[in-house]
């Protein structure tokens, strides 16, 4: 009898490996918060950013390469020091490496400045995102390779399946529901109902990526993180749910956590915002 792993699993071992360094060096610097937490923002933006660029052909060492690494480098810098309104600014004149790396550029940097403005709430509305999003991630793995069936976007990402799909939303609510509980702020269902939306979100990021990375003839954006590939392959769930968080955390009082939100906070927000 053959002793060989099922295919499906082998990379399951550096998987686990790294997710758990992952979680130990985020874990840290979320709890200590301060510039420990906005310099493990830093680092993941400019990791992806370089990624970004090699994946489009644009060399980091170069001159145009490294202006883009730095272009979110002072994205960065300025929603580090609170000049959270300077954020557009560096999205719209990304323009000049144009379309494609702009659009990039975009995301990382709104996933940037959402997960510091988190932040500033406390430690929980960050760790109900990333544990949520990572629960609709690992959930979608471990059902999908487990029930198999039919195909979510085989076009896109063949081996994202439905089962899948279905298990990491599962995932996320159930996470999102019991930090709930665990914190004490905020109703359940609306918890849950907030975790399935980032987990939708999630879910739809990733297969974003996916579809990028096909159309560019590559399988992984880097080779950072063993099992996963690299930073935007890892993140590319959170990148997409993280602004969606804060943008509903506009919704809400400065005390109540971003996940309180109901229909009634959201349409209050906006018909504050309109033009009287």
């Amino acid at each position: 009898m053959s002793t060989a792993k099922p295919t499906a699993w082998r990379d399951l071992k550096p998987r686990l490996l790294s997710a758990l360094v992952l979680v130990a060096v985020a874990g840290l610097a979320i709890g200590l918060g301060g510039w420990v937490y906005k310099l493990l923002i830093l680092a993941a933006m400019a990791g992806m950013t370089v990624e970004a660029a090699t994946l489009f052909g644009l060399r980091v060492k170069s001159w145009r390469g490294c202006l883009y690494v730095l272009w979110a480098v002072g994205a960065w810098l300025a929603a580090a020091t609170g000049r959270w309104d300077a954020f557009p600014a560096f999205c719209v004149t990304a323009l000049v490496f144009g379309a494609p790396l702009c659009l990039i550029m975009c995301i990382i940097v709104l996933a940037g400045n959402a997960l510091l403005w988190l932040r500033v709430g406390g430690v929980m509305p960050v760790l109900f995102v990333i544990c949520v999003v990572v629960a609709s991630d690992s959930c979608a793995y471990l059902t999908g390779r487990i029930l198999g069936g039919p195909k979510l976007a085989p076009r896109i990402s063949p081996g994202k399946t439905w089962s899948g799909s279905f298990g990491g939303l599962v995932g996320a609510i159930l996470f999102g529901v019991v930090l709930t509980v665990l914190s004490g702020q905020g109703g359940i269902v609306q918890a849950g109902l907030w975790a399935a939306a980032l987990g939708v979100v999630a879910q739809a990021g990733d297969l974003a990526e996916s579809g990028m990375k096909r159309s560019l003839g590559v399988k992984d954006s880097g080779t950072m993180l063993p099992g996963h590939g690299g930073l935007l392959d890892r993140f590319d769930g959170l990148v997409f749910a993280a602004p969606l968080a804060a943008l509903v955390s506009l919704c809400v009082a400065p005390s109540a956590p971003f996940w309180a939100a109901g229909l009634q906070d959201i349409f209050a927000a906006l018909a504050g915002h309109l033009p009287r």
